[in-house]
């Protein structure tokens, strides 16, 4: 584990009982056995032990409220103490916790019908600076594995809306700046299934630079995922205040 890559955004108190950390690219949010150490809930465990006395909705995670994929770089927080984790939990549920995604993506409006499974786009829009709007679905596993996922609308057909939640996911994008074909978005969620994010990009026509799953031009020359999460907004969970935690935009 390459602990110099890890930062520390919030230090665990007694007022403030929760971590904020960013962790970089390629390491896992959380353990997958017991015995796994290489992630960055472990690291943060290290640091602040207390976090293991907090019992979640995963055993292993402990106190950690979200996750963030392996190839993806961001902020995460673990609560420190068993009532934080419920408060916080809670607003989770409530659609009280928000979180911002930035991410640079390429613009090409045959990716979904490339990559099959998707229903048809429910508007096709010019990527124009400044431009916001909301991508809305349920959605469904899809693929080997089910290592994918899909957006599930009306349109999807009865086999697809049978194997989807009831659950309806907004995710509300904002186009930041557009050079080329290359775009750079922010991304707001309150609500999240696994992948949503990079789903709705993709089933859109701005698949993430990057991304082995999503964007069906990648090549082994990108690196990286260009996807990031940037800000955490969430109730204090003793308070009751609106906390608000960012870090830069750059993703590499």
């Amino acid at each position: 584990m390459n602990e110099n890559n890890i930062k520390i955004l919030h230090t665990p108190t007694k007022e403030d009982p929760f971590v904020i950390l960013s962790k970089p690219h390629g390491m896992p949010s959380a353990p997958l056995t017991e015995y796994d150490k290489n992630n960055a809930f472990c690291f943060a465990a290290d640091l602040f032990p207390e976090i293991l006395n907090v019992h979640g909705k995963k055993k292993i995670e402990h106190g950690l409220l979200h996750r963030l994929d392996n190839d993806a770089s961001g902020l995460l927080v673990i609560a420190s103490t068993q009532q934080a984790y419920e408060e916080l939990y809670r607003s989770q549920k409530n659609g009280n916790f928000e979180k911002i995604y930035s991410a640079i993506c390429v613009q090409n409006v045959k990716n979904a019908v490339s990559l099959g499974g998707f229903p048809p786009v429910p508007v096709i829009r010019n990527m124009l600076n400044g431009e916001e709007f909301i991508t809305r679905s349920a959605f469904r596993p899809f693929g080997e594995g089910h290592k994918q996922v899909r957006p599930v609308t009306s349109e999807s057909g009865l086999s697809a809306e049978r194997k989807a939640g009831k659950a309806i996911y907004d995710t509300k994008i904002a186009i930041k700046n557009v050079e080329g074909i290359f775009a750079r978005v922010q991304c707001k969620i309150t609500a999240g299934y696994r992948h949503q994010v990079r789903c709705h990009l993709a089933w859109i026509g701005l698949p993430v630079l990057g991304d082995k799953l999503y964007n069906f031009y990648f090549t082994d020359k990108e690196k990286i995922l260009y996807f990031k999460g940037i800000m955490l907004s969430f109730p204090h969970p003793l308070t009751g205040k609106k906390l608000i935690f960012t870090t830069t935009d750059e993703i590499m």
